[in-house]
This record gives C-alpha cells, sequence and structure tokens, in this order.
C-alpha cells in the first residue's frame, strides 16, 4: 500500500500511468493537427488572428486614420468622403472572417464530439467494471454471512446499466418539464 502526502500530486505507482496516458492524448492531438489539411489550417490561423488583440489594435489603427483622414482632421487628401468604400470594406472583411471562424468551430465541434463519445465509451466500460466488482464483492459478503450482504440496494446496483435506457429516461423527464414549463 502506497501512502501518499496531501502535497504530492500523485502516488508514485499512478505516475506512469498517468505519464503513459499524457502522452499518449499529446500524440493524439499532434496527429489529428498534423493530418488536418490546409484549407483548415489557414482557416484556424486566420480565425486566431481575428481573435487577437493584434487584429484589434490593427483595425484601430486602419479604420481610425481611414476616418481621420475622410473627415478632414489630417492634413491628407480625402478619398472615401462618403465612407461608401469603408463600409463595403468592412462588410466583405466580416463576410470572410464569421466565414473562417465558422469553419474553425466546426471543426473543434468535430473534435469535441469524438472527445465527448470516448468519454462516454470509458465510462461505460467503467460503469461495467464498478457492477461487476460490486457482484464480486456482494458475492465474497454473501458467502461470509455478512449483514451488509443483505442491503437491497446492492443487487440494483449489481445490474448493469442500459445506456439507451438512461437516455430514454432523460428524454422522458426533459419532455415532462418542458410540458410544465410550457
Amino acid at each position: 500500500m502506497t501512502i501518499v502526502a496531501k502535497d504530492d500530486p500523485a502516488p508514485r505507482d499512478l505516475a506512469g500511468v498517468i505519464d503513459r496516458n499524457v502522452e499518449a492524448l499529446l500524440r493524439r492531438r499532434e496527429a489529428e493537427r498534423a493530418a488536418t489539411d490546409v484549407e483548415e489550417r489557414i482557416a484556424d490561423a486566420i480565425g486566431a488572428f481575428a481573435g487577437s488583440m493584434k487584429f484589434v489594435y490593427l483595425h484601430l489603427v486602419i479604420y481610425g486614420g481611414w476616418i481621420l483622414v475622410n473627415l478632414g482632421w489630417l492634413p491628407l487628401p480625402k478619398f472615401d468622403p462618403n465612407f461608401t468604400v469603408l463600409a463595403m470594406t468592412a462588410s466583405v472583411e466580416a463576410i470572410f472572417i464569421s466565414t473562417f471562424v465558422m469553419i474553425s468551430q466546426n471543426r473543434m465541434a468535430k473534435v469535441a464530439d469524438q472527445r465527448a463519445d470516448l468519454d462516454l465509451q470509458i465510462s461505460l466500460l467503467a460503469e461495467h467494471e464498478v457492477t461487476r466488482l460490486v457482484t464480486l464483492v456482494t458475492d465474497i459478503a454473501e458467502r461470509m454471512a455478512l449483514p451488509s450482504a443483505r442491503d437491497p440496494e446492492l443487487r440494483e446496483l449489481a445490474r448493469d446499466v442500459a445506456p439507451e435506457h438512461v437516455l430514454d429516461r432523460m428524454e422522458s423527464t426533459e419532455r415532462k418539464i418542458e410540458r410544465e414549463d410550457g
């Protein structure tokens, strides 16, 4: 048995497992990044830049200068006195930037869905393993004639949970709440 101090971040016997898992996740993430096609990488780069303070500062300078020149506040010739070109430029830029951001968000949503599926699979596997352990421990407790072996909740815990039944229950509860609120 390993005794772990409160400030020890991970038991030494788990450190290898943790390191292996972290390395596997990082290798997988890097492989997914490498498999991303050029268009998606470009969209990600543009989306990342559009969501940065550098982008904001650049626009403050460009559009601020554009406005100051065309208001006549700077000693330069006006080139867009009605701001028509400015409005058109800003609109076209907004269309393209929003498209790039949506492409990045769609890719990120796909990755999030894959991770959620992985989480679900791991949770279902863990639930199945715990169910098997409850069955085993209950059988041992019964053989030893321990009073806790008669707990009716143990038999319930020893049954596998069918995910489709849980989803059905969630949906019916959701519909019930919607009816009550509506």
